[in-house]
């Protein structure tokens, strides 16, 4: 009886952590987004950048501030240095020198030094490009934090499709498997041949192969977008948003684009002020660089290690100034500030570039939703058409008046009006999420 408990208390853990481990996460789209802006893995590295630049900040305004450091030398001569005295100090003849050794054994320098820059042309333009550096950072997470957004909106509403695309499946399949009842009956009463079964057997069989791949398809989607989102897989996720002609009525179109609204334009032009810095940062490495600085040390000799009992210690200090003038560098200043410049024009060129991108990007996208819609209208029409005539169609052949093969072909003139009609709305969902996107809306 032990072992039996033993094993059902285990049962119950191992249910207890299954419970905790799947956990269940219905999100709409909007809750999707911030569920991706709150665990994505790309989204958290882009915030650290941020962080990282804080930092580089920081070193640069400690460049603008005293520097003090102090050191402890202790020397033990192994030899004692020698140094030639000329002979005549003792009496020698002139020409000569003598080797005396001077100083002692042990020999200890404690110091302490401070300097302090008072003017580096580079320091001067580092603590002025401190607020673009950090602008561009953050820049560069909106960026990234947008890009995040559209892949998780844009795989939802993939999802949503797919669901939609499934639940149309399955009235299929529904309506094959009354068909094929219908058909059974019939042939039981010797109005329909053996064939006619098998036929729509096999209609149904193609239409649950169907199905079969799609549900594989959304399980890989959804499998997709826990990734996306950085969600365990272990997780259960589930859609709560639905998708229909309904979510395009809220499209508006702008007369133009802002294009310091866009996240890639902004962090473009951050980018382009960066780059006027850096011409300056070099422009400057030209002129002079003027530093204060001042020590004082106390040193002692000793011919014994006794360092720590009474004895001199000499002390010496000293204040300073140095002025650094560059001359002749061979050129490579002016190579730097020219590089500079090239690469300031290549950004001015890819801002204008960019802006012709967005242009383009509204134009298309804005002209693919115009498209989209009449498509999802036209189509829906359709899908609505072919519902009916496969109605009637039915009807007609279980009162003997129709064939199978009519029941066929508006079965598949059914399902390609279905394809089409969600097709259509995925396409036109999707020209909505890059339409806000290009003009800085989403």
């Amino acid at each position: 009886m032990g072992i039996v408990r033993m094993i059902f208390a285990i049962g119950l853990l191992m249910i207890g952590f299954t419970t905790v481990a799947q956990k269940v996460n219905q999100l709409s789209i909007s809750q999707a987004v911030d569920y991706a802006m709150l665990h994505s893995t790309v989204v958290k590295n882009a915030l650290l950048d941020i962080k990282i630049q804080q930092q580089s900040n920081r070193e640069i305004t400690a460049l603008a501030f005293p520097q003090l450091q102090t050191s402890l030398t202790m020397n033990d001569y192994l030899e004692i240095p020698t140094s030639l005295v000329p002979g005549e100090f003792a009496g020698g003849a002139p020409g000569t020198f003598l080797p005396i050794r001077f100083g002692t054994k042990y020999n200890v320098t404690g110091s302490v030094e401070m300097s302090q820059i008072l003017f580096d042309g580079q320091i001067f333009i580092g603590l002025q490009a401190r607020k673009a550096a950090m602008e561009f950072s953050s820049r560069q997470a909106e960026v990234t934090k947008e890009m995040i957004k559209v892949n998780v909106m844009k795989l939802y509403y993939q999802l949503l499709v797919g669901k939609k695309q499934l639940g149309s499946l399955e009235a299929n399949i529904e309506r094959f498997e009354k068909l094929l009842n219908d058909t059974r009956v019939i042939f039981k009463n010797g109005f329909a041949e053996k064939l006619d079964v098998d036929k729509v057997s096999v209609q149904l069989n193609n239409l649950q192969t169907e199905k079969t791949r799609v549900t594989s398809l959304l399980e890989a989607g959804n499998a997709a977008l826990k990734f996306l989102l950085n969600m365990p897989q272990a997780d259960q996720l589930v859609l709560t948003d639905s998708i229909s002609e309904n979510t395009l009525t809220a499209t508006g179109f702008t007369d133009s684009v802002s294009y310091s609204k866009v996240k890639e334009y902004m962090l473009l032009e951050t980018g382009y002020k960066l780059s006027k810095y850096n011409v300056k940062r070099y422009q400057f490495s030209a002129y002079p660089t003027v530093a204060f600085f001042a020590s004082y040390n106390r040193n002692a000799q000793r011919s014994e290690f006794d360092f720590l009992k009474t004895g001199n210690w000499f002390p010496a200090s000293l204040l300073g100034l140095k002025l650094q003038i560059p001359i002749f560098g061979g050129f490579a200043r002016q190579s730097r500030i020219d590089k500079a410049r090239l690469e300031l024009e290549k950004t001015e060129n890819s801002l204008e570039q960019l802006r012709q991108n967005i242009d383009n990007n509204e134009t298309q996208a804005r002209l693919r939703i115009l498209s989209a819609i009449s498509t999802v209208e036209a189509q829906k029409k359709n899908m609505q058409l072919a519902e009916q005539v496969y109605a009637v169609t039915k009807l007609k052949y279980e009162q003997g008046l129709g064939s199978q093969q009519e029941i066929y072909n508006a079965q598949t003139e059914l399902k390609l009006a279905q394809n089409n009609y969600y097709a259509a709305l995925y396409d036109a969902v999707i020209a909505d999420v890059d339409y806000r996107k290009a003009t800085g809306n989403l």
